[in-house]
């Protein structure tokens, strides 16, 4: 699987919106390759999408098609600046990974100090019981960058949910171990995501 991560501002999330969904509708069925994308404005105006394609050649394609370029320039219009792109194939799902049944989606981005011990902690056995006390997550997908960057995104049945399931202190010791191995995390909140 390949991943593209874009990212930037807007001030107009209304008009972004409905280009973003102009694209499902009219751009979507004859994407080359694409698995399906996940995606949002938070409340500050920052925008983040994560396209997933079954592979590099296929994104850069599907990029060249030209009504894609056409949609991008009108896209790119609602930015305030340019966006940044970032790509990857390296990536670890959580659980089944994404899901379309998300009410809220949480972004997270940073860095980590040691990945081999990261994925170490991520046994099947941390999995099950992650899944047992946290209902309200759904999956989860993790897309990594040079230099043990990452961006990762997490699906909630709710934000109330997740909230709730934040402050519980049934997995603390555990998750408070392995959120050690993290540095410095920046959190985008998506209450009405955009699910492919």
């Amino acid at each position: 699987m390949f991943v593209q991560v874009i990212k930037g501002k807007t001030s107009d999330p209304k008009g972004l919106r409905e280009q973003l969904e102009r694209w499902r509708s009219d751009l979507k069925p004859g994407a080359i390759g694409f698995l399906g994308s996940t995606g949002g404005i938070a409340d500050d105006g920052t925008v983040i999408l994560f396209a997933r394609f079954e592979s590099a050649e296929k994104a850069a394609a599907n990029s060249g098609r030209p009504e894609q370029g056409a949609w991008w320039n009108e896209a790119a219009k609602y930015f305030d600046g340019e966006p940044t792109f970032r790509e990857s194939t390296d990536t670890t799902p959580l659980f089944d990974g994404g899901s379309n049944d998300a009410g809220f989606v949480q972004v997270m981005e940073g860095t980590v100090h040691d990945r081999a011990k990261a994925d170490a902690f991520e046994t099947p056995e941390m999995l099950e019981q992650l899944r047992s006390v946290r209902p309200d997550l759904l999956g989860g997908l993790r897309v990594w960058f040079d230099g043990n960057a990452f961006a990762e995104v997490a699906y909630f049945t709710s934000e109330s949910a997740a909230r709730s399931g934040e402050s519980s202190d049934e997995f603390a010791g555990p998750q408070e171990d392995y959120m050690a191995l993290f540095g410095e995390m920046n959190f985008i909140d998506l209450r009405d995501p955009l699910l492919d």
